[in-house]
């Protein structure tokens, strides 16, 4: 019986040398300054002085494209895995550092993407996998050593809180128009995550 292989799609041809991450770089940069819905193949072509050939041989569609630049290029980094003994310390680290919520380039490429999230399957799919994915399981991982502290009550919906922070950043930054600082999420930090974290502890 033949063994069928599971390795997934034919991976597309990589582009040679450092013009790839000049073009998800340059990708990166117009999602922030023009948004998800005018950027095109031709912009990001020109930005990078690269032929549009080059491009669609290696990304199929500008989801594809976008999705893969704000998941890799240095604009838009992940966050470091962080672990300073507390919950406190940890989404302090992970919220105000590169690739936080105070990181200039994360917040207005996300600015860049929203309208388009509600409205293009393909580009919420890989977004969800590929951008938040890896940032839900860091986020994760910060909570679930906050429970095996005892920092976490058990009555407490830990998903639910850790959700919190994000959204009310968002909030205030997208509908609000308040600029996510350091001082907004400490605010949310000590007022809401901790004293929600301690559940019918706190009342």
């Amino acid at each position: 019986m033949t063994e069928v292989s599971e390795a997934g799609p034919r991976q597309r041809p990589r582009v040679e040398g450092g013009r790839e991450d000049e073009i998800l770089d340059a990708t990166v940069e117009l999602v922030a300054e023009l948004g998800y819905d005018r950027l095109t193949m031709d912009a990001v072509a020109t930005a990078a002085k690269a032929s549009k050939a080059t491009l669609y041989r290696r990304w199929t569609s500008k989801a594809e494209l976008v999705v893969d630049a704000i998941s890799r290029a240095k604009g838009c980094p992940i966050p470091e895995e962080v672990d300073t003994g507390s919950l406190r310390g940890d989404l302090i680290a992970l919220s105000c550092n590169e690739g936080g919520f105070t990181d200039e380039m994360p917040m207005s490429v996300m600015a860049g993407l929203l309208t388009a999230l509600h409205r293009d399957d393909d580009l919420q799919l890989a977004f969800k996998e590929r951008f938040l994915k890896p940032r839900l399981g860091l986020t994760g991982r910060v909570y679930q050593r906050a429970v095996e502290r005892g920092e976490i009550a058990a009555d407490v919906d830990v998903e639910l809180l850790s959700q919190t922070l994000p959204a009310l950043v968002i909030h205030h930054a997208f509908v609000l128009g308040v600029e996510p600082t350091e001082d907004l999420i400490l605010r949310v930090i000590d007022h809401v995550i901790l004293p929600a974290a301690r559940g019918s502890q706190a009342r």
